[in-house]
C-alpha cells in the first residue's frame, strides 16, 4: 500500500486558532450533519478541547451540532495523558500497557529511596520533606529523561572526571536510584506516567500503520516538542485521510534566517522547525488553512524575533510606520499594584461594547490574582484559569494551619491563625466562636507566651482574669465562666491529635486521620457538621482527593517524626494545582500561557512582560550542568524559552493587543522582557507610537481612588467636658499629663489600652518588673545586717524569680548575666547603707487629697519603688530605673516630677505605715547589670524647694485642666515629648507633625 503524502497545514497567529480550526473543519464537512461525528480531533490537551468546542458552538450560533471525537495528546504541562478509542480495544496494541503510577504515590517512593541513599551519604538529606521536595525534583527529571527517550545508562558516558566533585556526586546519586526505581515500578506494575504516554502514542501509531483508519484525523495545534508526539504526527500526516495543522508556522523568514532558527532552542519556531523536519515535509509544502495573506502584524513579530545571528538584517528591513501597528498597545507601570488595576480597567472597558471580549494572558500567577482582586471592585467575578496552588485554597490553608497549630502545642500565634480562619467554628456559631476567640487572646494569649499546650493557655487566662480582677475590681467571672468552656471543647477536639505529637515517631497514615479529624471538628459549625464545610466546593474535594490519596500511600514513608509534620505536609502540597471547571465570566478570562493555547480575544492583555516572568529565567538543573545535559541528550533550559516565546507570538496575532510590565517589583527595579526590548530595536522612530495611551490608563488608575481634595490632619485638641475628666493621677501620669496631656485623654477619658503584642518576648518592662520582684524579696527577708552570703542568697531568690522566663535562650544568654553583676554590686552598696538605715520598705502604694480645685478634689498616688527610713528621721525615696534615668535638669525644672511628687505624698504621710518625716534623699539607682553594673544619681540638691515647686507645679496642672476650654494636646512640646507612647497612631503624630506645622495647620 502506497502512503499518502504527508498533509501539512498552519493556522497563522491572527487568525485565532480555535476558531479557524473549527471553521474549515465545517466547510470541509460540507454541509453533511453527520460528517464532522466521523472525524477525530488530537488536541494538545484536555484545555484545547474545550477551546474547540467552544468554537464550534460560535460558529453554529447555538445550532444543535454533532461534535468530532476529540482526544488530547498531551505534553509536559498536562495534567494526566490518556488515549481512549480504538487503541485502548481488546487485544489492541494498548492493552497490555501496565497503568501510570500515581503521582502522589511516585513521590513518596522516590522519598524513601531518597532518605535511604541518604543515609549513606555523609551530607545526604536526613529529613522527610527534604527528601520530598527531591522526590519532586528527581520526578521531573525522570519525567524529561523518558519524553526525550533516554535512558539513564547513558550517565556512564558523561565521564564524571571532567566534572566538578559535587557534579561526581550527583552522578552516582543518580545512578543509584535510577537503578533502584525500575525494580520498584516492577513491583508495582506501574510504569511513569511520561512512559507510559510513550507507549500509548506508539501503539496508537502502530495501529493505524497497520489499519488506516476510514475517517479523518486531525492533528491540530500541537508543536511536537515531545518525540513521541513528532512520531504520532509523521503517522498522521501520512494517512489517507490524515492532516496536520500546526499554529503559527512562520512563512515569512528567508531560508537563512529559518536555516538559524532549526539550531536556536529559544527561538518560538525551533519546535515547529524540528518537527518539520522529521516529518520530511519542506516549509514551503505546508498548506495555509485559512488562505489568508501575511500581515503587517506577521512581518513586525517574525522581524522582533528573529535568531540573534541574523538581527543584522534590522539594518536593511523596510521600517514600520505609525499606522502599521493599529491594535498594538504598550503601557509600563511604575509597580506591579499599578499594573494590575490598570489591567483590570482594560477588560472593564472591553464590557462597554456589547459581545466583545478580553483576556489577560500572564504566566505571573500573583498579577492574575491581583487583577482578578481589582475586577471585584466592580463586581466582576473572573477566575484564572491557570489555577490556585492547593496550599492557598481556604481548606488548603486550614490543613496547614491546624496541623502548625498541633505540632506547636498551641502557641498563641498558630492557635490563633488557625481558629481564625474562615473554615472555624468549633460546633457553634462562627460570630459567637470568633468572640470567644477575641476574649480569649485580650486575656491570655498576648504578651510572653503561655506554657504548652490548651492547659497552658488555660492556666495563663485564669492568671490573667485573677490578676486583671485584683487590680481593677472588676467581675471577671462571666468571662471565666465563658471561656473556660470554649477551651474545654477546643481541648477536647485536638486530645487525639495532639497525643500523636506527643510521640517521637507516629505512622504517617495515622498522623493524617487524626488531623483530618481535628480539622473537620473545628471546622463544624452550628448548622453544618464539618466535613460539609471543610471539603466543599472545587478546593474542598481536591483537598479531600489528596489527603485520601496521601493516607493510602502514607505507608510507603511508614513511620515519621510528628515534629516535621507540617513541613512534610508542605512540601506535598507543592505543586498541586485547583483548577475551575469552567469559566466564571462569559466574556473575560485570565488565562497562563498554557490556557491560552488555541484560544482567542477581542482585546488581549499580555502582561507581566519582564525578564524572569516572561520568559521565565531559564534556570539551573539540581541534577545536572548545562554541558551534562548536552552529552546526556536533554534540552537545554532555554528550550522552555522558546516555548514560552511560542505562546508571546500567538498572543501578538489577536486582533487588539496589550502589552503591560512593571518597572518595579517589590521595590526592586525591574528589567524588560527580551521580546519588548526587539520590538523597541525594530520599530526604531514608532516605537513611542505603541506607547500614546499609557499616560491616559495609568492616570485612570490613580484617579479612581485620588479623592476629590485632601485635608490636612491637624493635631487633635479634644476638650471634654468637665464632668469627664479625670479626678486621679498617679505621679507618673502627671508627667504623661505635662509632655503629652492627649495621652492622658486617651487612656482615662476613652479608657483605651494597648494591648501587648502577641507571643511577645519579655522586654525591658518584664526585665524590671521581675528584678524589681528579686530585689523587693531580698530586702524583706534580710531587714537587718545582712549575712555573709547575702549574694549568694540574692542570687538564689533571683534564680526563683526568673524561673518562668529563663526557659527564653534570649533571657538566658543576657539577663541573666547582667543580674549576677548587679547582684554584686547591689549587695555591696546595701552593705555600705545599712549602717544609716533604720528600715526599708518596698513597692509601697500611698495617696494624698488634694482639694481647692473648681473640679472638684484630686487624688494624686504613687508606688514607691523604695521608701528608706534613716536613723536621722528622716525619709530617702529610691526608684529603680534599668532604662536611663531622668537627668537633673529635667527633675529641676519640674519635667520629671515623679520623686519630688512622691516625695509631697510622704511628706505628708500619705504611704501606710510610713510617719510623715521630711525627705532628705531623692535618688535613681540605675540597675543596668552592664559595665558599671549599677549607679546612684541623686539628682536634686535642694529637695524642699524641688518638692514645693512640683506641688505649684501640679496645682497650676490642674488648675488649667479644670477649665472645659483647655484641650488635650497631642505632645505640645516636641522637645520634650516622651519618646514612646501606646497613642502615636491614634493622635496621627506622623499626619500633622509633617505638614510643617507643629499645629497641624
Amino acid at each position: 500500500m502506497t502512503a499518502a503524502a504527508p498533509s501539512v497545514f498552519s493556522i497563522p497567529a491572527g487568525a485565532g486558532f480555535a476558531d479557524a480550526l473549527a471553521a474549515g473543519l465545517m466547510q470541509r464537512a460540507g454541509g453533511d450533519p453527520l460528517a464532522l461525528s466521523r472525524m477525530l480531533i488530537l488536541v494538545p490537551t484536555r484545555r484545547g478541547g474545550r477551546a474547540l468546542r467552544e468554537a464550534f458552538l460560535r460558529l453554529s450560533e447555538g445550532r444543535p451540532l454533532l461534535l468530532p471525537r476529540m482526544m488530547p495528546l498531551g505534553d509536559l504541562d498536562a495534567d494526566e495523558i490518556e488515549m481512549q478509542g480504538e487503541a485502548e480495544a481488546p487485544g489492541g496494541p494498548a492493552a497490555d500497557i501496565p497503568p501510570a503510577i500515581p503521582a502522589l504515590r511516585r513521590q513518596l517512593l522516590l522519598s524513601r529511596l531518597i532518605l535511604k541513599l541518604g543515609e549513606r551519604l555523609e551530607d545526604g538529606p536526613r529529613r522527610p520533606d527534604q527528601a520530598i521536595r527531591l522526590a519532586a525534583e528527581l520526578a521531573r527529571l525522570l519525567d524529561q529523561v523518558q519524553t526525550e527517550r533516554l535512558s539513564f545508562d547513558r550517565l556512564a558516558g558523561l565521564v564524571p572526571a571532567e566534572y566538578a566533585r559535587h557534579w561526581q556526586i550527583t552522578l552516582d546519586f543518580l545512578r543509584i536510584v535510577t537503578e533502584a526505581w525500575p525494580q520498584v515500578l516492577e513491583e508495582y506494575g506501574a510504569l511513569d506516567p511520561a512512559e507510559r504516554r510513550n507507549r500509548l502514542l506508539d501503539a496508537q501509531g502502530a495501529l493505524w500503520r497497520a489499519s488506516p483508519p476510514g475517517f479523518p484525523v486531525i492533528a491540530a495545534g500541537t508543536t511536537g516538542s515531545i518525540p513521541a508526539t513528532r512520531d504520532l504526527l509523521e503517522v498522521v500526516a501520512g494517512l489517507p485521510q490524515g492532516m496536520v495543522v500546526l499554529p503559527g508556522l512562520d512563512g515569512l523568514s528567508d531560508e537563512a534566517t529559518w536555516q538559524q532558527i532549526e539550531t536556536d532552542e529559544s527561538h518560538p519556531q525551533f519546535s515547529l522547525a524540528r518537527l518539520l523536519r522529521h516529518l520530511g515535509v519542506p516549509r514551503e509544502q505546508v498548506a495555509d488553512w485559512t488562505a489568508t495573506a501575511p500581515t503587517t502584524r506577521d512581518r513586525l513579530i517574525t522581524e522582533a524575533l528573529r535568531p540573534a545571528a541574523t538581527t543584522d538584517a534590522w539594518r536593511q528591513a523596510a521600517p514600520f510606520d505609525a499606522s502599521s501597528l493599529a491594535g498594538i498597545r504598550r503601557i509600563d507601570c511604575a509597580t506591579a499594584q499599578e499594573e494590575a488595576g490598570v489591567i483590570a480597567l482594560l477588560l472593564r472597558h472591553a464590557l462597554e461594547a456589547p459581545e466583545r471580549t478580553a483576556a489577560l494572558v500572564t504566566p505571573d500567577r500573583a498579577l492574575a490574582r491581583r487583577v482578578a482582586a481589582e475586577l471585584a471592585r466592580w463586581d466582576i467575578a473572573v477566575d484564572d484559569s491557570a489555577g490556585l496552588p492547593l496550599a492557598q485554597t481556604p481548606p488548603g490553608e486550614f490543613l496547614r494551619l491546624t496541623a502548625a497549630l498541633a505540632v506547636e502545642r498551641a502557641a498563641p500565634l498558630p492557635l490563633l491563625a488557625a481558629c481564625k480562619h474562615p473554615l472555624a467554628s468549633g460546633g457553634m456559631a462562627t460570630g459567637e466562636f470568633r468572640r470567644c476567640l477575641r476574649q480569649l487572646e485580650m486575656y491570655a494569649l498576648r504578651g510572653p507566651r503561655p506554657a504548652e499546650g490548651i492547659g497552658g493557655t488555660r492556666q495563663a487566662l485564669l492568671h490573667s482574669l485573677a490578676e486583671l480582677q485584683d487590680r481593677s475590681g472588676r467581675d471577671m467571672d462571666r468571662v471565666r465562666a465563658l471561656l473556660e468552656p470554649w477551651l474545654d471543647r477546643l481541648e477536647a477536639m485536638l486530645a487525639p491529635f495532639a497525643a500523636l505529637i506527643d510521640q517521637p515517631a507516629v505512622p504517617l497514615a495515622d498522623l493524617l486521620e487524626a488531623h483530618g479529624r481535628f480539622a473537620e471538628a473545628l471546622a463544624e459549625s452550628d448548622e453544618e457538621p464539618g466535613p460539609v464545610r471543610l471539603w466543599r466546593g472545587e478546593a474542598g474535594e481536591n483537598a479531600a482527593n489528596f489527603l485520601a490519596d496521601l493516607r493510602d500511600a502514607g505507608a510507603v514513608l511508614g513511620t515519621v517524626e510528628p515534629a516535621l509534620y507540617p513541613a512534610l505536609l508542605d512540601s506535598l502540597l507543592a505543586g498541586r494545582v485547583v483548577r475551575p471547571r469552567q469559566s466564571s465570566h462569559p466574556r473575560l478570562s485570565i488565562w497562563g500561557p498554557l490556557e491560552a493555547r488555541l484560544q482567542q480575544a477581542d482585546l488581549l492583555v499580555l502582561g507581566g512582560l519582564n525578564e524572569g516572568v516572561w520568559p521565565p529565567e531559564a534556570g539551573s538543573d539540581p541534577w545536572m550542568s548545562r554541558p551534562m545535559r548536552t552529552s546526556f541528550g536533554l534540552p537545554l533550559p532555554e528550550h522552555r524559552i522558546g516555548l514560552s516565546a511560542h505562546d508571546f507570538a500567538q498572543g501578538f496575532g489577536a486582533p487588539e493587543i496589550v502589552l503591560t510590565r512593571a518597572e518595579k517589583q517589590e521595590g526592586a527595579p525591574t528589567v524588560p522582557s527580551r521580546w519588548l526590548l526587539r520590538l523597541d530595536t525594530v520599530l526604531g522612530e514608532a516605537a513611542p507610537a505603541l506607547r500614546q495611551e499609557e499616560a491616559l490608563w495609568r492616570g485612570w488608575w490613580a484617579a479612581i481612588d485620588r479623592p476629590d481634595a485632601i485635608a490636612s490632619a491637624g493635631r487633635p485638641a479634644p476638650t471634654p467636658p468637665l464632668a469627664a475628666r479625670p479626678r486621679k493621677f498617679s505621679v507618673t501620669e502627671i508627667e504623661t499629663l505635662m509632655r503629652d496631656p492627649y495621652g492622658i485623654y486617651a487612656a482615662k477619658i476613652l479608657k483605651l489600652r494597648a494591648l501587648d503584642p502577641i507571643d511577645d518576648d519579655p522586654g525591658a518592662a518584664e526585665r524590671g518588673t521581675i528584678i524589681h520582684k528579686a530585689l523587693e524579696r531580698f530586702l524583706k527577708d534580710h531587714p537587718g545586717t545582712l549575712p555573709p552570703d547575702a549574694l549568694d542568697r540574692l542570687l538564689a531568690i533571683g534564680r526563683e524569680v526568673f524561673a518562668e522566663a529563663l526557659d527564653r535562650p534570649g533571657v538566658w544568654a543576657f539577663w541573666w548575666p547582667r543580674f549576677e553583676r548587679l547582684a554584686r554590686w547591689f549587695v555591696a552598696e546595701e552593705s555600705a547603707r545599712r549602717a544609716i538605715l533604720a528600715g526599708t520598705e518596698t513597692e509601697l502604694r500611698g495617696e494624698i487629697l488634694l482639694t481647692g480645685f473648681a473640679g472638684g478634689d484630686v487624688i494624686l498616688s504613687a508606688k514607691a519603688d523604695r521608701i528608706d527610713r534613716l536613723r536621722d528621721g528622716t525619709l530617702a525615696l529610691i526608684d529603680y530605673k534599668t532604662g536611663q534615668p531622668p537627668k537633673p535638669a529635667e527633675v529641676e525644672s519640674g519635667h520629671a516630677p515623679q520623686l519630688p511628687l512622691e516625695a509631697l505624698i510622704a511628706g505628708r504621710g500619705g504611704f501606710p505605715g510610713i510617719a510623715a518625716a521630711p525627705v532628705s534623699e531623692l535618688a535613681y539607682w540605675r540597675l543596668s547589670g552592664g559595665e558599671p553594673p549599677g549607679e546612684i544619681a541623686r539628682p536634686a540638691k535642694d529637695i524642699a524647694a524641688v518638692t514645693e515647686a512640683a506641688r505649684d507645679g501640679l496645682e497650676r496642672l490642674i488648675q488649667a485642666y479644670d477649665d472645659p476650654a483647655t484641650p488635650y494636646i497631642s505632645r505640645p512640646d516636641p522637645d520634650s515629648a516622651p519618646r514612646y507612647s501606646d497613642y502615636l497612631h491614634l493622635a496621627r503624630v506622623k499626619e500633622w507633625s509633617g505638614n510643617g506645622g507643629e499645629d497641624g495647620a
